[in-house]
Parts: structure tokens; C-alpha cells; sequence
């Protein structure tokens, strides 16, 4: 990116040396925003284009990739948002703060087993292709994890193969009936690749032309319509199909709630689903 930004003579020596003053400033200063941090370096401030030709095409600073990349190497961390808990701009702490002794290394084989381990203690069962699309491994490197980890085979309902681990085997109950009015891009609605056992036909009305995630509408486990934060604050449920009057009462309820537990603070959408756009209105 450095170098199709003209921006040299040597990228990866510039890189390198830039990395080790962002890495000294953080943990001079124990906690800094990217703006504190940029001021410490002209060469910080200088300008990227991404996605050049794209519809999507921006430009970024030099710093958004260094700290980012120093958070990918495990030696910094985000630290609070500046302004309110959704503020997209936050600031950088030495991973020492929050992790005395740091982030230990691990061979790549033995994280993926532990990732897929992970995934499928919250997402189980899930297909090959589920984990496949959510790593964006290989099939190869996906098999690999599922092996590492003994993962058992098992039938879904409606056909196909799916995976749960060795110790989730047991049939579960069936839970008491629950709703829940779940935020964008909400790590349950984006878990599985294929949806339609708890999203039905309300891909295009509740997902943007990405396969963004808007704010959903949960009951019982699956996906029955959505929401949106207008600009007086209310929370607007939408519903998609009809379930009945009394679970309507209980969604209608859980709106009040959630538009007074977030109070004052106007949520900013970056990838608004069809209905939520409709809703702000």
C-alpha cells in the first residue's frame, strides 16, 4: 500500500522504523488516541488511497496501519472510546496494561484447532462450509482444525452434515420462550453461513447488498423482523411475520427497555439494512 502510494524510497524499512515509534509512544504514554499518536511523526500523517478505482475508494492515514498492524502482532490493544461507548474513534494501550506477561505465541495449526474449538462450543452445530466462510480458511485448513480437534459428525435437521464437539453430544432442552432485539452485525445473526433455518426469507429486507448484518428481531431462536433507533431515540421494532399477540406485547415492551437503557446516545449505523432505513423515517 506504501509503495502504490508513492511512498518510500524503502516501504518496509519506513514501515518497520514507524512501528517501533508508535510501539515506544504507546507505551510512553500508557494510553493515546491515533490523533496524540500521529502528532508524534510527520511521516504518520501521510495519506494512503485504498480500493483505488473502487466504489467503495477512501483514503486513510499511514498511522491507521501501523497501530493497526501493531495491534495484529499482539503489542498494543484499543482501550476505551473517545466521547460515548460507541464512539468509533478509541485509544491505544500497551498490550502490558491489560496482559502482564503479553499474549504467549502459538503455532498457527494449534490456534485454528482452537478457534474452530470456540466456534463450535457457541455456534454448534455448524457445516464446513459454515466455519470455512466464517475463518476464511481453506477447505484444507479447515479440515485440519475439525481433525485437530476430533470433531463429531453429525445429521441436521432438514439435511447435511454437520460438526459439534466430542462433549456436546447430549440432546439439550428446549429453552423457555425468549425475544431479543439483537444490534447490527450481532455475532449470532453473522455465525452461519447459511441462515435460512433461523432467517426464512428476510435475507434482502434485514441485510444490506454486502451481506451486512441490520438490527434483527429475535424469538424462540429465530429471526422474525427488525429494528431502528430513530432520531428522538425511540427503538421502532418492525415485524416480518406475525407471532402473535402476546409475544408483539413482550417485542413492543423490550423496546421501551432498550431505547431507556441506551438513553441520550444516538447509534450510528454504517451498513443500515433496507428496513432499517425505512424506520428512521
Amino acid at each position: 500500500m506504501l509503495t502504490e502510494a508513492g511512498i518510500g524510497p524503502d516501504p518496509a524499512v519506513l514501515f518497520e522504523e514507524l512501528e517501533a515509534i508508535g510501539l515506544a509512544a504507546v507505551r510512553e504514554l500508557g494510553e493515546a488516541s491515533a490523533a496524540e499518536l500521529t502528532a508524534i511523526d510527520p511521516r504518520l500523517r501521510l495519506k494512503m488511497t485504498i480500493a483505488r478505482g473502487k466504489s467503495y475508494e477512501g483514503t486513510i492515514s499511514v498511522s491507521q496501519k501501523v497501530f493497526f498492524h501493531l495491534g495484529l502482532d499482539g503489542l498494543i490493544g484499543r482501550g476505551r472510546p473517545r466521547g460515548t461507548w460507541v464512539g468509533s474513534q478509541t485509544r491505544w494501550s500497551p498490550i502490558e496494561r491489560w496482559l502482564p506477561d503479553g499474549i504467549a505465541a502459538m503455532a498457527v495449526d494449534d490456534a485454528r484447532a482452537e478457534l474452530v474449538r470456540r466456534w463450535l462450543r457457541s455456534f454448534g452445530p455448524g457445516t464446513r462450509d459454515d466455519i470455512k466462510w466464517w475463518t476464511g480458511w481453506t477447505v484444507g485448513a479447515t479440515k485440519k482444525a475439525l481433525a485437530a480437534i476430533d470433531a463429531v459428525e453429525v445429521d441436521l435437521e432438514g439435511g447435511g452434515i454437520g460438526y459439534l464437539l466430542p462433549d456436546d453430544l447430549e440432546p439439550v432442552e428446549t429453552p423457555d420462550p425468549w425475544i431479543a432485539l439483537l444490534p447490527a452485525l450481532d455475532a449470532s445473526t453473522m455465525g452461519w453461513k447459511e441462515r435460512d433455518w433461523y432467517l426464512d426469507g428476510h435475507r434482502a429486507t434485514l441485510f444490506d447488498n454486502a451481506g451486512n448484518a441490520g438490527p434483527t428481531i429475535w424469538v424462540d431462536g429465530r429471526i422474525v423482523g427488525g429494528w431502528a433507533q430513530r432520531r428522538d431515540g425511540e427503538i421502532a421494532p418492525r415485524l416480518l411475520e406475525d407471532v402473535g399477540a402476546e409475544t408483539k406485547r413482550a417485542i413492543d415492551a423490550e423496546a421501551v427497555r432498550l431505547a431507556e437503557w441506551i438513553g441520550p446516545v444516538s447509534l450510528r449505523s454504517m451498513y443500515p439494512s433496507p428496513v432499517e432505513i425505512e424506520l428512521k423515517v
